[in-house]
């Protein structure tokens, strides 16, 4: 297990995106930079952050794996939409449920400021984004110790999005990992199923002779679109909507 210190998010002082407005959102765990195409109403989406996390500390209260389970568990019928599209997730990659805590957050947020009239929406929670851009954008690689790397970045397309990018190393951050890589990026139309294999993929690699499983293993999970895989001096990927660029 990673340190619990915080450690500060300084891929954000290399985000530049002139066109949008951009805010910093923070709600306990929830650290969210915010990116739109007119100024948030910062009442509405702290509204949204507190009933999301209420719904998932709620269902804690009532269910301590949810917060605890490395596997998929079973939730309540009538558990909140969040907390059932997590368990759903989790399940798909055989992980537990917090593995996609960021991704749901992320991905809930940023379809109340579409549904709000909002056009383009990037809601980054923890390096886990949720996107919907009506021009090409380009998301930077952050692989820490891999300098190597660190100018690439990834070309999202308007046509691709909504769409869901989500980062897990075992380098990196505080978040419980098992995992020797520094940095797994997932691409799907789903921002919790995304975060969800991330995890799932990135534990799978402990050294350098797991990368080719953990990427085949990746490219077999239904609604994954692409996958970034990095550790030292290696890089593999894959995807139809892979687009690296330097």
């Amino acid at each position: 297990m990673k340190s619990s210190k915080f450690q500060r998010r300084i891929y954000r002082d290399w985000t530049i995106a002139k066109d949008l407005y951009s805010f910093r959102i923070v709600a306990k765990e929830t650290d969210l930079q915010i990116f739109t195409n007119k100024r948030l109403e910062k009442d509405f989406i702290e509204e949204k952050i507190r009933a999301y996390r209420w719904d998932i500390e709620n269902y804690i209260d009532k269910d301590k794996r949810f917060l605890t389970s490395l596997k998929p568990i079973v939730v309540e019928l009538g558990a909140p939409a969040i907390v059932q599209e997590m368990t759903a997730s989790a399940k798909a990659v055989n992980v537990g449920p917090m593995a996609c805590v960021a991704g749901a957050i992320a991905e809930f947020l940023g379809k109340d400021l579409l549904k709000a009239g909002y056009r383009d929406v990037i809601v980054e929670n923890g390096g886990d984004i949720f996107l919907k851009t009506r021009k090409t954008r380009r998301v930077g690689i952050y692989a820490g110790r891999s300098k190597l790397w660190n100018k690439l970045k990834l070309e999202i397309r308007p046509k691709d999005t909504p769409l869901g990018v989500c980062a897990s190393s075992g380098t990196i951050g505080h978040s419980l990992s098992f995992s020797s890589a520094d940095s797994v990026i997932i691409i799907s139309k789903s921002a919790p199923l995304a975060d969800a294999a991330a995890t799932a993929t990135a534990n799978r690699v402990k050294s350098k002779k797991d990368l080719k499983a953990a990427l085949e293993f990746a490219k077999g999970l239904s609604g994954v679109l692409g996958v970034v895989i990095i550790m030292k001096d290696i890089l593999l990927s894959w995807g139809k909507i892979i687009r690296l660029k330097a």
